[in-house]
């Protein structure tokens, strides 16, 4: 009934196999991989014919986890799984990155990559499998892609690259970075790094890009016995329609894109266009003429010749900057006047509002996934209206570029951050791009860096980020610094790259040719570290460290720690004990169970007020020690008196004063305040006190005080 094709490997460590031919056999393409205990069933479907009217290739990718994969049952009313978490959204795009600039150019037919993870070990991340699967089912399916390609992951430690590490390798790596490609050159590149060198994060590109050689051979291989005859698919050879728009408005277009100003050069462009437009495509009076479709894909390919043959040819950019050269920076911290900390920071056409609020732990984040829920600390959320591009649009929801640029910037921020036990507070930064030109990111992670200092976080360093770009011409190449969104639009890389002045912290890549060589990643590793130098420079004019106390704005946080049975002590009954700490001194009490209290309020008093309370409760009373208690109940024998905490101890009747007394009702009465001396504790653990030891005016020990008579 099935025909079975299956390819194995040992790889890193584990068996990878990829199986076809049993499942989801009416997708054009289908795969079970699976490595270690972990299994994703990658499907891949296209279209036949391109919808009419088609301007741009509709891929799809869409990555989604199931909770049965790891035997859970998910959480919520519904009890099934919802909207796309952050996590298959990040992956959804990682693995969509490096297969979209492999399918050929001009095929515009709906393509959809459907990947479901069926399976985790708790061990090895669906990501890596997911996008091997889409590779393998998209060369089965016999859709006019370029590939395959092979992804790895690549740690850090110890001087020494691990392939593929487990969740818990990743723990303690200095390095998390998937990198993915074909058999001779690298896609993209996705990090989290420790301030790591130029050269380190270069060898872990090249080292990944190793190890998935086997993994593309195995495709190769199962391709040779199962993959479905190439779909028949020429790209148009607009060739002709290029050069009748090129010697039309060739030269309207070099000079329009030598316009500094967007919005300006935008003007330009579009004029060249209208004329080019009105003079082509067809109309009633010229059917002869270009379609619309067809005249616009020309125009943009016009325009990518222009911007691209001058920058090659002279050096220089569209806004007339040289090839490593940055943008103007304004940076300013303390911009909002009642936030925690705040940021503007702007480079050249490029600006971004940046604000950093601290919380307690009832602020942390609850993220719920296939190996479980845990609790973040920090959180950046990243906004991109319309207006930012001078647009107008749908006002939403974040979406994935937004979940994608913000997790980037997160990224680039998480290895500068302070020990929680240093600095308890929860963080969140977010975001607002008020101006876009290039690069908004990389301004989120400066402006977030800023705006972290100026609410009194202490992190490790300032981080600064850039975006490179590249130009890949038969007569020549050209690395640039700091890219333009036309520079992006044309180019053929987008390389940004974050980091504090001792190494990187992130580096991500994305590729829309056949992919690059070592040589040039060296070479837009270099040219970063100096613009990122550049950037630092300025933002040093701002704020160089973070300010040394926390914004008037902010709560105050204090955490102190019990032992773990005198949590009741705290608590109390059904919680009555806490509840009249909070009432009482106006803190927030948030206790954990490894006996860790953390005490926020609005002002100091308050913290101070409730850590009293907190040791009254916790600490153990001390033999020899005086202490001011609450006479509670009188007995014959004596009075009992609540002198520490809730701890009562008995005064005997003998005990009460220096000569005989009747009855102890005769010298107190129940709720004096009297001064007692701890004895000590008799073989029963009880608490023997004393009050004629104690001058009962001035609260001294009468002991102490004849001593120093003596002497």
């Amino acid at each position: 009934m099935f025909d079975k094709q299956t390819v194995s490997l040992e790889w890193a460590g584990r068996t990878l196999t990829i199986e076809t031919g049993r499942v989801a056999r009416q997708a054009d393409g289908a795969v079970l991989v699976t490595y270690g205990d972990t299994t994703v069933l990658a499907t891949a479907t296209f279209a036949k014919e391109a919808k009419p009217g088609q301007d741009f290739f509709p891929l799809t990718v869409n990555y989604m986890e199931k909770y049965y994969a790891s035997g859970r049952i998910p959480g919520g009313f519904f009890k099934r799984e919802g909207r796309p978490t952050e996590k298959e959204t990040l992956t959804s795009r990682l693995i969509d990155r490096p297969i979209r600039p492999l399918f050929v150019d001009g095929f515009k037919n709906e393509v959809q990559v459907v990947l479901t993870a069926v399976s985790y070990d708790m061990e090895n991340d669906p990501d890596i499998v997911g996008m091997i699967g889409a590779s393998a089912a998209l060369v089965l399916s016999g859709a006019p892609f370029m590939g395959p390609i092979g992804a790895a992951r690549v740690g850090y430690k110890d001087g020494e690259y691990l392939i593929n590490p487990t969740v818990d390798d990743l723990a303690e790596s200095d390095l998390d970075l998937v990198v993915a490609g074909t058999n001779d050159a690298v896609m993209m590149v996705e990090s989290e790094a420790k301030e790591l060198s130029e050269d380190v994060m270069l060898g872990a590109v090249m080292a990944g890009h190793d190890a998935m050689q086997p993994v593309i051979e195995a495709i190769i291989k199962l391709a040779e016995k199962a993959a479905k005859d190439p779909f028949e698919f020429e790209g148009e050879d607009l060739s002709g329609e290029l050069k009748s728009i090129q010697d039309l408005v060739g030269a309207d277009l070099s000079k329009a894109y030598q316009i500094t100003e967007k919005l300006e050069r935008q003007a330009a462009v579009g004029a060249a266009r209208e004329k080019a437009a009105e003079a082509l495509v067809a109309t009633e009076e010229k059917p002869d003429g270009m379609s619309a479709q067809v005249f616009k894909s020309a125009f943009k390919k016009a325009e990518a010749s222009v911007v691209r043959g001058d920058i090659i040819k002279t050096g220089k950019r569209i806004d007339g900057r040289s090839l490593d050269q940055v943008r103007p920076i304004v940076a300013e911290a303390g911009f909002l006047p009642r936030t925690h900390g705040s940021s503007l920071f702007t480079r050249g056409e490029t600006q971004a509002i940046c604000v950093a609020t601290l919380g307690t732990s009832d602020d942390e984040q609850f993220i719920d996934g296939l190996g479980g829920t845990h609790k973040e600390k920090f959180m950046l959320h990243y906004n991109f209206p319309p207006y930012s591009v001078g647009e107008t649009g749908r006002m939403g929801g974040a979406g994935r570029r937004e979940i994608g640029h913000g997790k980037l910037a997160w990224r680039a921020l998480k290895a500068v951050l302070p020990k929680a036990e240093e600095f308890p507070y929860t963080i969140r930064l977010v975001s607002e791009i008020t101006e876009s030109n290039g690069s908004s990111s990389m301004a989120t992670v400066c402006g977030c860096a800023l705006a972290m200092m100026d609410a009194g976080v202490p992190i490790a360093r300032p981080v600064s980020g850039i975006a490179m770009g590249l130009i890949k011409e038969d007569d020549g190449v050209a690395v640039l610094s700091d890219i333009l969104g036309d520079e992006d639009h044309l180019g053929d890389m987008d390389f940004k790259v974050a980091g504090t002045e001792v190494g990187v912290t992130s580096l991500q890549m994305d590729i829309k040719i056949a992919g690059i060589t070592k040589d040039i990643m060296q070479t837009a590793l270099d040219q970063a570290k100096g613009g990122r130098a550049h950037i630092l420079g300025e933002m040093n004019k701002a704020l160089a460290e973070s300010r040394g106390e926390l914004s008037q704005n902010a709560p105050q946080m204090e955490i102190v720690n019990i032992p773990v049975d005198k949590i009741r002590d705290v608590i109390g009954s059904g919680g009555k004990t806490i509840r009249d700490i909070v009432d009482t001194t106006g803190a927030k009490l948030n206790v954990e169970d490894d006996g860790t209290i953390q005490i926020s309020a609005l002002d100091r008093a308050s913290i101070d007020a409730a850590k009293k309370r907190i040791r009254e409760l916790t600490a153990e009373p001390e033999a020899g020690e005086i202490y001011e208690g609450k006479v509670v109940s009188i007995k014959d024998f004596g009075a009992f008196v609540n002198f520490f905490g809730p701890k009562d101890g008995l005064v005997h009747v003998s005990q009460m004063a220096d000569e005989r007394i009747g009855h102890p009702k005769d010298l107190v009465k129940e709720g004096d305040t009297v001064w007692v001396k701890l004895m000590g504790f008799d073989d029963r653990g009880k608490v023997r006190l004393s009050m004629k030891a104690v001058d009962q005016e001035t609260g001294k020990d009468k002991e102490a005080a004849e001593g120093g008579d003596a002497e």
